[in-house]
């Protein structure tokens, strides 16, 4: 655990604080108790004193300041103070030692934080010695009592400031990974999305591959009048749709996922679009459905990708938005193609944030696309929802896609 941690604003403001608060109280202390001359305990305080912020982002210059700060207090301390009290570390820069601890082990890890505390205690027990004052093994005992103490308070700081950096690690680490899994499942939605979509539309291409093939196949028996090089150019197209329904099978083999057969049942079309509606209805939803009939006659894509949009805009509303009321509305556009539309109103308690969100989203711009068409889904504005998508297609049934994928 030795990694950098960008650290919060409330952080920074209460370690600031910290030291504002130690370094006004330290200078009369130092200069008081110590007998530090005056001038010497202003910039010795602001040694250890300004350790604390430092530490966030220098953690090595900081634990450098605060040796400085506390090795100089030590010695230049007055020779005539009391022996016995204060002792040889002020309290002060005792809880200083601490908090710089903790902030280290929390910023950079166990290692320097071990560092910290070894090198600290080191100078809080020379300084009898280098005093000139007392040392081993002469030190008082008040001397020894407040290195205890000291010592004590030091190890206590970075064993708590171990286990809150551990933790506060492993909380990082479970975000991360969930993050992770999240744009994963994302990811293998829409590859499943996909594969559906170029499943549906092989099984719409290839009906009408299949009767292209048929009637190229057979045209030499049902035209006698058909000459040789009339006869050549059928067999040619008969080739060529076969040719193009075992490319199809064969792209769509490379979407499947491994070991999953291919589907059978029968699609879903704007005709089973009231059978939707109605099961969501017994479910307690209120759902008002406006069909055009002239659309039941469209192409298969577009019927297919008409009932999976309206199929999952009624999905989102009910995990979305429960208890509104949803009106689905199928209809030939003033041009040409279909225009789906569903609107939900706003929700009767707080909208529900689903986890997974999104996906569907993407699924219904998938297929839309796919067609040419386009879709627009935003917020009305008495807090509902809105999923609005035009389907082109020509008078003759035909989907009308242009290079750019537009309608």
């Amino acid at each position: 655990m030795s990694q950098q941690r960008t650290h919060p604003l409330w952080l920074w403001i209460t370690v600031g604080s910290m030291a504002i608060v130690i370094y006004s109280i330290a200078v009369p202390v130092n200069a008081v108790l110590y007998q530090v001359p005056v001038a010497i305990a202003f910039v010795l305080s602001a040694f250890t004193a300004g350790a604390l912020p430092l530490s966030l982002t220098r953690p090595r210059a900081a634990l450098a300041f605060f040796v400085v700060g506390l090795l100089g207090n030590g010695i230049l301390a007055g020779d005539d103070r009391d022996p016995f009290w204060p002792g040889p570390v002020p309290v002060l820069e005792i809880i200083t030692l601490a908090a710089l601890i903790g902030l280290i082990v929390y910023s950079r890890g166990w290692r320097l934080g071990a560092v910290a505390w070894l090198l600290a205690l080191a100078t809080a027990t020379a300084i009898p010695s280098l005093s000139g004052r007392s040392g081993f093994p002469t030190m008082t005992g008040a001397e020894i009592a407040d290195l205890i103490v000291t010592f004590s308070i030091a190890a206590a700081a970075y064993v708590i400031a171990l286990l809150i950096a551990g933790r506060v690690t492993i909380r990082d680490e479970l975000a991360r990974e969930k993050e992770v899994s999240a744009e994963e499942q994302a990811r293998r939605q829409l590859v499943e999305e996909r594969s559906r979509i170029a499943r549906e539309l092989h099984d719409v291409v290839a009906h009408s591959m299949s009767v292209i093939q048929v009637q190229a196949s057979t045209a030499k028996y049902r035209l006698t009048e058909l000459n040789d090089p009339a006869i050549a150019e059928f067999d040619d197209i008969a080739a060529s749709a076969r040719s193009a329904l075992a490319e199809m099978r064969r792209l769509l083999g490379t979407l499947r996922p491994d070991g999953e057969e291919a589907e059978r049942m029968p699609q879903r079309t704007i005709g089973d679009i009231p059978g939707l509606v109605e099961s969501a209805r017994r479910s307690g939803v209120p759902i008002d459905l406006s069909i055009d009939d002239e659309l039941r006659g469209a192409p298969l894509s577009v019927q297919v990708a008409a009932f999976r949009i309206v199929q999952e805009a009624i999905s989102n509303a009910l995990r979305h938005a429960p208890g509104s009321r949803v009106s689905v509305g199928v209809a030939r556009g003033n041009t040409s193609g279909a225009v789906i539309s569903v609107i939900n109103s706003a929700p009767d308690g707080v909208p529900v944030d689903a986890a997974g969100g999104g996906h569907g989203l993407i699924g219904m711009r998938e297929r839309t696309t796919a067609l040419g068409g386009h879709l627009e889904t935003h917020a009305t504005p008495d807090g509902g929802w809105l999923v609005h998508a035009v389907l082109p297609f020509d008078a003759e049934g035909s989907v009308i896609v242009n290079p750019e994928g537009n309608a």
